[in-house]
Parts: structure tokens; C-alpha cells; sequence
């Protein structure tokens, strides 16, 4: 398994690409990790990721708590396409397998999805940020 924090990153994406209900709002291309404000619109944006390792469990596994932050943007009619999009991610996360490649999921909670006021108003943009914290588990 690649380091706990991308890989579950990149399971997140890919249940996003998978779930129809967001790849209808967001082009595939504009769901990916990233750190920078961007370009394209809407879109879903993972970053903020940090790990903290809980330790060992039995039968040579690891665990470890996962952060990551999934920032939704959009701009087309203003907060109902962001919070229409946020409602699918949160929908399909609902769903994600527990199984993944490398490692499986304890547990997944999105403990708060907040909305954000742009420091630049006069160009509308709608900036939500969805909080997931997961504990995963892998073999060494």
C-alpha cells in the first residue's frame, strides 16, 4: 500500500468517478487532488490530508486515522449546483466499499461539510469544504 493518506485519497476518487450522481455535475477530469484555488468549474478538489498511525492490530496490520478535505467549487448558479454536488459526494461516500486495494476502511465519517464566503464576492464563486476522517487497516 502507498502512504495511508493517498491511498485513501485515491479511493475517495475513485468512488467519485464511479457514482454517476456526481460525475453528472462534475467532469472526471475536474475531480482530483490538488492544494491550488481552481481553474475550472465546478469541481472537487482532495487535499489536507494528514495521518495519524494508531498503532499495530493483530495478524501483522496497521492502522492509522485518515483527514482528508474534499473542496467542492463551483460558480454556475451560485451555492445550489455547489451544495447539489456536495450532496452527491456525501451520497456516494455514504456508499464507498470497506474493501479497497491494499487496505480496508473501519470506519468513514464526514463529521462536518461547511460553506465558505470567497474573499472575492464580486466573482460568485461557492466554496464548500466536506471533512472525512477514516480509519483504514493494512497488512505490513
Amino acid at each position: 500500500m502507498i502512504e495511508p493518506s493517498l491511498a485513501l485519497q485515491t479511493a475517495v476518487r475513485g468512488t467519485l468517478l464511479a457514482h454517476p450522481a456526481v460525475t453528472d455535475l462534475v467532469q472526471p477530469e475536474r475531480i482530483r487532488a490538488g492544494s491550488t484555488r481552481p481553474d475550472k468549474f465546478p469541481c472537487v478538489v482532495l487535499s489536507g490530508a494528514s495521518t495519524q498511525y494508531l498503532g499495530r492490530a493483530s495478524g501483522d496490520q496497521h492502522l492509522a486515522r485518515v483527514n482528508v478535505d474534499l473542496n467542492i467549487w463551483a460558480i454556475e448558479d451560485g451555492p445550489d449546483t455547489a451544495k447539489a454536488i456536495g450532496f452527491a459526494v456525501s451520497r456516494a461516500l455514504i456508499g464507498m466499499a470497506d474493501e479497497q486495494d491494499g487496505f480496508s476502511i473501519d470506519q468513514l465519517d464526514q463529521p462536518r461539510l461547511i460553506w465558505l464566503r470567497d474573499p472575492q464576492p464580486e466573482l460568485a464563486f461557492t466554496h464548500g469544504v466536506l471533512e472525512i476522517e477514516a480509519v483504514i487497516r493494512w497488512r505490513a
